[in-house]
């Protein structure tokens, strides 16, 4: 027989209750959640007077909540953004973007809040290509604007519209991408200025597709009054730009206060205090060149060869180059080849100087993307099981990918890689996760880049971490491996710069490469570190792009043989 006291049976009474009650509480936010949700579609769609087939590429709807410019044009600073995939998408037929479409940074238009919005319609048209690899993949060809699918020529658009959206809405919007972006106009020659761009063969046979190469020139003053001088070359790498290089300027422009707040933070100088500096007396006279190397990843190659992008470091040596050096008149010897860059730029002016040793002669590496992985960021790619968070005792802390410089986390490794699904799947995306894994990376077997983690939990794949260490794009490691053979060629070339709170760690892996080169022997590297203290973040430099310039041609000067002696290039 079962007794049942009646305190306990009381007390078994109120916890039901109190169930009840505590159901009926969630049942009701439930609604409440329900009757505030959307249910948006955008059916988004193009004409047949755009273009008569069928278009395979990535359907953007872009929400902006002001219309200082066209939506498109506002992109990473002020709107949402959702984005899906079509394939083979024909005209008239509806692309719809609903709730199930991924969204940034509002992940679902069923959570978006209610207010006026502007929108717009791109979509980003992909080519097929069918690789001297054997795979075939779609992408998209870039355009000569550097990988930038919202003003890429050729893709489509819609005209913006203003809507209200209430919260609970259940509208239907019909948007036609009846507009195509035009072709980029490429600035025309100047005294000072020169733009070139070739088709590389190297590429186009790797491609399937034609592809080219170009470069940015600056010329020094009175280059034409001196046809017989030739003149020590500084090779500047970075993101795409057909701007003039270090805004190169003979006119003061006006300059914005957040231009202005720019410059003096990385101590900067206007383009036409670079202007005054270039043409002063006693300046060194040399050629400045900026490559140009779009994949289809991203807005440049890393100027290396890789499985993905395909021998961009071979067409930049073998054709790049030498189209350079014999059009214009360079000193074509290793003393007078110097590489500069930061960022991207920074990794690719120390890879092109640690895998050609004996052709460049010295490089300023300024805030390099990740320079050893076991500093992927915050992540070391090898030891790690996942890019995402790292386990506790108690739980877990999210790895930040992104910080102010004062400390503060603006983005995490979870978050950028969620981001960059949106912007593109396989690696499309445009983005700086996307292209590390381009280059760095394993070919899938999709023919898409194989991921260094996956994108939703962050567990990493240490398969693809070993052959980015294995094939050498680690450069520390490289480095440690050869000293032997790549020190004595090494020695005294290399000048580092970053700052202290580099915003997306960055600074981390040079101190792992000054740990490195500090314990170096026979040869000891001889070279430098200097970091910006204190708070200085992504960007920092500790002098103005004249007076690196001034810096390199002393240096060279110093490392002119003999027999080279005096040089003519020093004229007033």
């Amino acid at each position: 027989m079962i007794t049942v006291n009646y305190l306990q049976f009381k007390n078994v009474k109120s916890v039901i209750c109190i169930s009840l009650v505590l159901m009926l509480i969630s049942f009701g936010n439930y609604l409440y959640a329900q009757k505030d949700a959307n249910n948006l579609h955008f059916q988004i769609s193009f004409p047949s007077n755009i273009q008569e087939q069928p278009v395979t590429g990535r359907v953007f709807l872009i929400l902006a909540t002001n219309f200082d410019k066209e939506p498109r044009l506002q992109m990473r600073t002020d709107p949402v953004i959702y984005g899906i995939d079509v394939n083979q998408l024909k005209p008239g037929e509806v692309a719809d973007i609903n709730n199930s479409c991924p969204g940034s940074p509002v992940k679902s238009l069923r959570d978006l809040p209610a207010g006026d919005y502007y929108v717009q319609a791109v979509l980003n048209v992909y080519t097929e290509f069918h690789r001297s690899d054997g795979h075939t993949i779609w992408a998209h060809m870039d355009q000569w604007e550097g990988q930038k699918f919202f003003k890429s020529p050729g893709n489509f658009i819609s005209e913006p519209q203003k809507i209200h959206i209430e919260g609970g809405s259940n509208n239907t919007y019909k948007l036609s991408m009846a507009k195509v972006i035009p072709p980029i106009e490429v600035p025309k020659d100047t005294k000072w200025t020169k733009y070139i761009k070739i088709k590389s063969e190297l590429l186009s046979k790797f491609w399937g597709h034609d592809f080219y190469l170009g470069a940015t020139i600056l010329l020094p003053k009175d280059y034409d009054e001196h046809p017989d001088v030739s003149y020590p070359v500084e090779y500047i790498q970075g993101h795409f730009t057909l701007d003039p290089i270090n805004g190169f300027s003979s006119s003061e422009t006006p300059e914005s206060e957040e231009d202005r707040a720019r410059r003096l933070r990385n101590y900067d100088e206007t383009g036409y205090e670079y202007y005054q500096a270039w043409t002063s007396d006693n300046f060194p006279r040399m050629i400045c060149v900026a490559f140009q190397h779009p994949t289809p990843y991203y807005d440049d190659s890393y100027a290396v060869n890789s499985a993905n992008n395909g021998p961009f470091g071979d067409a930049i040596m073998t054709e790049l180059i030498p189209y350079i050096e014999k059009n214009f008149r360079i000193i074509a010897k290793p003393y007078a080849r110097a590489l500069t860059g930061g960022s991207t730029g920074g990794w690719e002016a120390l890879a092109l100087q640690v895998y050609h040793p004996d052709f460049f002669g010295c490089s300023w590496v300024f805030f390099p993307d990740p320079i050893d992985f076991r500093q992927y960021g915050t992540v070391n790619i090898y030891d790690y099981d996942n890019a995402f968070y790292l386990k506790t005792k108690w739980g877990a802390l999210e790895l930040p990918m992104d910080r102010t410089s004062t400390g503060i986390t603006t983005q995490t490794f979870r978050e950028a890689s969620y981001d960059e699904s949106v912007w593109g799947s396989n690696d499309r995306s445009e983005g700086q996760l996307a292209i590390w894994e381009a280059t760095y990376g394993p070919v899938g077997d999709d023919g898409y880049p194989k991921p260094l983690w996956d994108s939703i939990t962050g567990k990493i794949d240490h398969s693809v971490s070993n052959y980015m260490r294995d094939h050498n794009y680690d450069l520390r490691y490289y480095m440690e491996n050869n000293w032997s053979v790549l020190g004595e060629k090494l020695k005294g070339k290399l000048h580092f710069y970053c700052g202290d709170m580099d915003n997306l760690f960055l600074n981390l892996g040079v101190y792992r490469m000054e740990e490195f080169l500090q314990n170096t022997k026979n040869p000891y590297y001889n070279g430098s570190f200097e970091y910006g203290r204190p708070l200085k973040g992504h960007g920092w430099h500790p002098m103005k792009n004249y007076e690196l310039d001034k810096m390199i041609g002393q240096y060279i000067l110093e490392n002119t043989p003999k027999e080279e002696l005096p040089v003519k290039w020093m004229y007033k």
